[in-house]
Order: structure tokens, then C-alpha cells, then sequence
């Protein structure tokens, strides 16, 4: 029965929400774990009977399974999403997730790489071998424009506007933005265009795709991953890094260099400018900066 609500709930984060695939898997699968709670524990219970205080047994029983707090506020968020759905259709008539909490939350801040260590990675590249370019370029894109890793796998070589110098990107809940295309990235998409991407057999349907694999499909993230630990690990760089590292590096480099926190909000297609504000912790010199350059009792 409740696998009925579960499809309807598909269907509102797909129309209403415009959430990623990733997004979306997660908040499903996050409701079968509410579904087998409630199997095990109140077995035949209707939705309407359901009460916060079950609601909060639950999240405990996840915690007990070891599950992280990161996980947990995901779960939490999904949670409130599901029954706000059932709220909207008129399956439930008062909401028993809304006073859920979220849990606090453990302050990590990303990995950065230095400049010098971006540039040993790149030079790690042996350019005598087959797809240097494209490793190249993958490199200089993640950093010089600061995109997500699932955008880098779905850059299409029609969002790429040589001429204007930008990208057109996709990223969450298929959210377009346009992004610079500064010189280093510019110059490292056309080498490996002109000189490697020629050469490929493309599959029908992913001619547009800009990184492609070596029977002519678009790379997948984990490929991506895989690029990148194995030229870290020839540069000599102990760092834990992923694609991921090279967009946190394109943010903490830009707000360290004087960067408006919203222009690196907007560049990075971040909604809310709080989950931009991360950068600004990274650099103590920023926050020196900042606090001698705007507090009145700083200034000679």
C-alpha cells in the first residue's frame, strides 16, 4: 500500500521539486528506511496515525545504526518532504515532521589545493600519451570554471561559446548558468577538441558530449575520479582530493583574491549564499583583510 504513496511522492519531487537524479535516489531510498522501520516496529500502521514522536524514534533507530549526522539531516530533509507531499494531497491532515530537528552538524571544511600543487598535477600529465589533452583539459576546466563533476560529464560541446569565453552549464534541478571560460581552460578544451577528440568513434547520441571515453560514450564521474587519483598520486600529492577539490580550490582561490562573496555565489550555482560563505573560513589572511579594510575601529 504504501508503495502507492512512494510513486506519488516520485512524482512530486520530479514536477514540484526539480531535484538531481542523485537527490532524488537518496530521498527515496531514505523513505523504504521509514517503510522498514515501521514494518519491524508498528507493523500495519496507517500514515495518518503516524506521530512526531514515532517520527523521532525513528531518527533514533537511525542513529543507533551508525548512520552520520550529515546522513541523518538528509534523511531528516527527506522526511519533512514526504509528509508535506502527503499534507499537499490530502492523505494526512497535520504534518507530525515539521517539528522534526535536524542534528548538529560536525564543521568540516573542505580539502583546497594550492595553486603550486594544481600545477604539479598538470605537469604529472605525459603529453606524449593518448588522451593527455583530455585529462588536461579536465583538469584546467574543474579549476578554471569551478563546475560540479556531474557538469563536467554533461558539458555538451554546444555550451561551449569559444568566441564569448563562457560555458553554458547545467547544474542542480537542471539550473543554467553561465560561467567564464578563463584563458587556461579555453586553450586546454580546444587542444584536446582539435587533436584527441577527432579521433574518437563517437556512438550515436553522444556526439554533442565533451568528454568522451575511448569507445566514443560521454566519461562517467567515477572515470573522472579515477583520472584524478591516479595523477595525484604521480604529482606527489597526499592530499584526499576528487573532482570536487579542484571546484573548492576555484572558490577559496577567488574570495582569497578579493572575490564579492555573491559573484562567487552565482558562479558557482550555489541558491543560497550561506553555503558559499564556507570560503571565507578557509583564509585567515581574507578575514584579516576584511576586518582591517571595513570595521571602523581597524582603520589608521
Amino acid at each position: 500500500m504504501w508503495s502507492s504513496y512512494k510513486k506519488g511522492f516520485e512524482s512530486y519531487l520530479k514536477l514540484e521539486r526539480a531535484l538531481s537524479g542523485n537527490t532524488l535516489n537518496a530521498y527515496l531510498a531514505d523513505i523504504d528506511k521509514l517503510f522498514e522501520y515501521f514494518s519491524i516496529n508498528k507493523p500495519g500502521i496507517k500514515l495518518n496515525k503516524i506521530s512526531y514522536e514515532d517520527l523521532n524514534d525513528f531518527i533514533i533507530w537511525v542513529a543507533e545504526l551508525g548512520v552520520n549526522k550529515n546522513s541523518q539531516a538528509r534523511i531528516i530533509s527527506g522526511i519533512r518532504s514526504f509528509f508535506k507531499y502527503l499534507l499537499i494531497e490530502g492523505i494526512i491532515d497535520k504534518n507530525p515532521a515539521s517539528l522534526l530537528d535536524l542534528p548538529k552538524l560536525d564543521k568540516k571544511f573542505p580539502v583546497v589545493l594550492s595553486l603550486e600543487e594544481i600545477d604539479q598535477i598538470t605537469k604529472a600529465i605525459d603529453m606524449s600519451e593518448e588522451r593527455a589533452h583530455r585529462n588536461k583539459a579536465i583538469i584546467e576546466t574543474l579549476y578554471g570554471c569551478g563546475l560540479r563533476v556531474s557538469e563536467l560529464t554533461e558539458l555538451k560541446l554546444t555550451s561551449i561559446h569559444f568566441e564569448e569565453d563562457f560555458l553554458l552549464v547545467t547544474g542542480k534541478g537542471n539550473k543554467q548558468r553561465l560561467v567564464p571560460l578563463g584563458a587556461h581552460a579555453k586553450k586546454n578544451l580546444k587542444l584536446y577538441i582539435t587533436n584527441e577528440r577527432i579521433k574518437i568513434q563517437i556512438i550515436k547520441d553522444y556526439e554533442d558530449y565533451v568528454f568522451l571515453n575511448q569507445r566514443g560514450k560521454n566519461l562517467s564521474r567515477v572515470m573522472i575520479f579515477n583520472i584524478i587519483k591516479t595523477l595525484a598520486k604521480k604529482a606527489g600529492i597526499n592530499k584526499n582530493i576528487s573532482p570536487h577539490t579542484f571546484r573548492h580550490s576555484f572558490a577559496t582561490h577567488l574570495v582569497e583574491g578579493g572575490a564579492d562573496l555573491r559573484a562567487v555565489q552565482d558562479l558557482l550555482g550555489h541558491e543560497s549564499i550561506t553555503t558559499t560563505e564556507i570560503y571565507t573560513h578557509l583564509s585567515k589572511d581574507y578575514l584579516r583583510e576584511t576586518l582591517m579594510l571595513y570595521h571602523p575601529r581597524s582603520k589608521k
